[in-house]
């Protein structure tokens, strides 16, 4: 190296070689550093939002199942249709998405041993609603002790296993978005480098041959240009992207998912209010524990679509989550028309106003679960489709780097060759 770096050709096979080497590093640093973040954000597209999605759901069936056997069981036997039907929706559903989540999903992760729990423990719960109802059948009140037995299995173990699924899968969301907007820094450093040593050696031939141009080193040093660009291009807009994703999809999908486990949980405990007959205390043996845990999901289901309200717009996403509060307030208002009702001894009419048609709480919740649906379809559609135009603005960068590193290294190479021809 001494010996060639004392002659002019010498020095000119050196810069060409290393001109070549820093073209094909770049190119190489680029194509890795890309088909990382392209990698994760397929992952956010294909994989971890709709494992989030379908834990959410999981959560949400598990829920729903419970609210729906606490009305069957409030309607008396025989159970209407309605209620039975929508029951075994939910279980089936809850059991298929458990399947697909296990297929999708390490064993030893902490989704896959809150997958593992979920399934021991549902196959339980179904066991003690079908004996509370074989009770109920018979008129017998021991119907009513698996009932909250089996509320109390769904409420201590299932919920709390497919809660921490659901945070499981949403944390893992959140770290592929972030994998995926993570600036390529190295490969920005070694373009800017690449360009830098490109500069110099035109201007250095310049300088030594008084000629302007190269036509290699010209088209080397367009092939890295375009290659920064297209990099530093792409990057930005996946990264602009996936944040809309982020910011207008994913908090607030995590609000209305939240908001409708409460609504839910409110539901199950007002029924099972009315199933108890007040002989569930809390802790304190002063308060029906029923009605507490409902008041308290009712406080966070309020706090849940304040949090909604404030990341919706002012058009129809806002209008929906309006009218969701309007019905929350409505259901307060009714809950406690039945609970006057139920104290003044006049039961029927309680239980009338719980699970009946118009003007009951039953006809609030479902006005309340129905915009918070509409709602997260409308969300779960806008995330997707940010989520999926972050991604297509990488597609195909890595193999460009690739070939544009190759085309940019042949030029620097022919380049420099063509100034070595002027010396034999």
């Amino acid at each position: 190296m001494r010996a060639a770096a004392t002659t002019e050709p010498g020095r000119l096979r050196i810069i060409g070689a290393a001109l070549a080497l820093l073209v094909v590093a770049f190119g190489a640093v680029t194509a890795w550093e890309v088909s990382d973040r392209f990698s994760a954000a397929d992952n956010v597209v294909n994989r971890s939002q709709t494992l989030s999605v379908d834990a959410a759901h999981i959560y949400s069936s598990l829920a729903d199942a419970d609210t729906s056997a606490a009305s069957a069981f409030l309607s008396g036997a025989p159970e209407p249709a309605e209620f039975r039907d929508r029951y075994k929706e939910d279980i089936e559903r809850a059991s298929k998405l458990l399947i697909e989540a296990a297929t999708h999903t390490d064993s030893a992760s902490t989704s896959g041993r809150q997958i593992t729990e979920l399934n021991k423990g549902l196959p339980v719960y179904t066991g003690l609603i079908e004996q509370a109802r074989a009770y109920n059948r018979q008129g017998l009140p021991l119907g009513g002790g698996y009932l909250r037995y089996a509320n109390e299995r769904m409420t201590n173990d299932l919920l709390p296993a497919a809660e921490k699924l659901y945070a499981a899968e949403t944390d893992r969301l959140a770290a592929d978005s972030d994998d995926a907007r993570r600036w390529p820094f190295v490969s920005l450093a070694l373009g800017m480098l690449v360009l830098t040593a490109l500069l110099w050696t035109q201007r250095r031939n310049f300088r030594r041959t008084n000629r302007v141009f190269n036509q290699g080193l010209v088209a080397a040093t367009t092939a890295s240009v375009v290659l920064l660009v297209w990099l530093a291009a792409g990057q930005t807009f996946a990264r602009m992207d996936l944040k809309s994703a982020q910011t207008h999809g994913q908090a607030s999908l995590k609000v209305l998912n939240d908001a409708r486990i409460e609504s839910l949980k409110a539901r199950a405990n007002e029924n099972l209010t009315m199933v108890a007959l007040g002989s569930v205390l809390t802790p304190d043996r002063k308060h029906d524990k029923y009605e507490m845990d409902y008041q308290t999901a009712m406080a966070r289901l309020s706090t849940a679509l304040d949090s909604a309200r404030r990341l919706a717009d002012n058009g129809a996403e806002g209008e929906r989550v309006d009218a969701a509060r309007a019905s929350v307030a409505q259901w307060t208002a009714r809950h406690k028309e039945a609970r006057t009702a139920d104290a003044a001894g006049e039961y029927g009419a309680a239980v009338a106003k719980v699970i009946g048609g118009a003007d009951s709480t039953r006809q609030s919740f479902d006005a309340v679960v129905s915009a918070l649906d509409v709602s997260l379809g409308k969300k779960q559609a806008e995330f997707s489709a940010f989520a999926s135009d972050g991604r297509k603005a990488l597609n195909g960068l890595a193999i460009g780097a690739g070939a544009l590193a190759l085309a940019a290294a042949a030029g620097a190479v022919l380049g420099i060759g063509r100034r070595l021809s002027e010396y034999r």
